[in-house]
């Protein structure tokens, strides 16, 4: 089952006695994973399970739930956000299905658009921590996806909250989309809305009130999903206007590719065919003729997909293709004033070196 069927199913999307079934299948075994969850978190709370620091300032940017939020992007405007700052900063990546060391779509995406911040591969934290500490002596550490990744001690926790799916329909894995209950909101100290314009002013409070219904205390900021440039998969970039009105075949692997379906929808852009993998799809040249020929089948003007995929698949594209391919990078936009955030890492910086004295 792909991304996008499984969030219709434990929405309720999908009607009928079967779904109802599964869905109640797939409650009874969120049991056993919530208690799971909820023993981890006590012990980790009450210092029974072991943390470990290390001599430098580490931010932690996650989410609650699986699927994209708007993590990566955070991370690339905080860490851009630090080393113009004069601040040396190493990202620390998970890597899924990636071996130690080794780049796939978000560590590679990570490492372009970050060009002055190190990028280390390894789902131990812990241990990536250490490595980049000795190598590199860095001024932060930022933890991408560390929410939930408690065993490396962090100064802040900065959650990505996806205005158009924030809490994954109330339910924990595998029943919803939760990683772990919305009660856990009380470990964050900034939360950041993503895809804001994707949800009316009346969701929006809902969401600000659950949020501080759990951590009063909380930061919360305002930020949008901006796509100005489409690129070729050769290096050429045009406004994103000149796709509006044409007929576009879409292929994606991403966490949340409904959201990524409705931006090019409010960009204008005819989705005459679309080709939907599974997250981190690892693309091979039979996919790329599989994509080619359904787009010429649809009458495709151009064929488009993301920038975390377009990572994976630019070596597999033909140079002289008759139907262009485009990816459009995603900026992130504040719409309320995120310097604060920044301070709030700064000040984090600033303490660790005094303690150190």
């Amino acid at each position: 089952m792909n991304e996008t069927a499984f969030r219709q199913l434990v929405s309720g999307k999908v009607k009928g006695a079967g779904p109802a079934l599964l869905r109640t299948a797939l409650r009874a075994a969120s049991c056993p994973y919530g208690w799971a969850v909820s023993v981890r978190n006590r012990l980790y709370d009450r210092g029974q399970l072991a943390s470990y620091s290390v001599p430098c300032t580490v931010v932690s940017i996650g989410n609650l739930t699986t699927g994209g939020t708007g993590k990566t992007p955070l991370v690339i405007w905080l860490a851009n956000q630090l080393l113009a700052k004069g601040r040396s900063c190493v990202i620390l990546t998970r890597g899924y299905r990636t071996a130690p060391d080794r780049f796939s779509d978000e560590p590679a995406l990570l490492a372009k658009a970050c060009g002055g911040a190190e990028v280390l591969v390894n789902p131990d934290r812990v241990q990536a921590a250490r490595k980049a500490v000795e190598k590199y002596h860095p001024d932060i550490l930022l933890l991408d996806d560390g929410f939930q990744h408690r065993r490396l001690n962090r100064d802040l926790d900065i959650l990505a909250v996806d205005a158009s799916c924030p809490f994954g329909y109330g339910r924990l894995l595998p029943a919803g989309l939760l990683r772990e209950p919305v009660s856990s909101v009380r470990r964050a100290h900034i939360a950041v809305i993503t895809r804001f314009d994707l949800a009316t002013e009346e969701q929006i409070a809902d969401i600000e009130q659950t949020l501080r219904r759990f951590q009063p205390n909380l930061a919360i900021f305002h930020a949008v999903h901006k796509q100005r440039q489409a690129r070729t998969f050769q290096g050429r970039s045009i406004p994103v206007e000149q796709l509006a009105g044409k007929k576009t075949f879409v292929f994606c692997g991403i966490g949340n590719p409904t959201a990524f379906l409705r931006s090019l929808e409010s960009l204008g852009i005819i989705v005459s065919g679309r080709f939907l993998f599974e997250d981190h799809h690892p693309y091979t040249p039979d996919d790329m003729d599989v994509i080619l020929r359904q787009a010429r089948k649809s009458n495709a003007d151009a064929i488009l997909t993301t920038e975390k995929d377009w990572v994976k698949t630019a070596l597999l594209v033909g140079q002289e293709e008759l139907i262009p391919f485009y990816y459009l990078p995603v900026e992130l936009e504040f719409l309320t004033d995120p310097e604060p955030i920044v301070r709030a890492v700064l000040r984090q910086i600033e303490a660790k070196y005094q303690e150190q004295k």
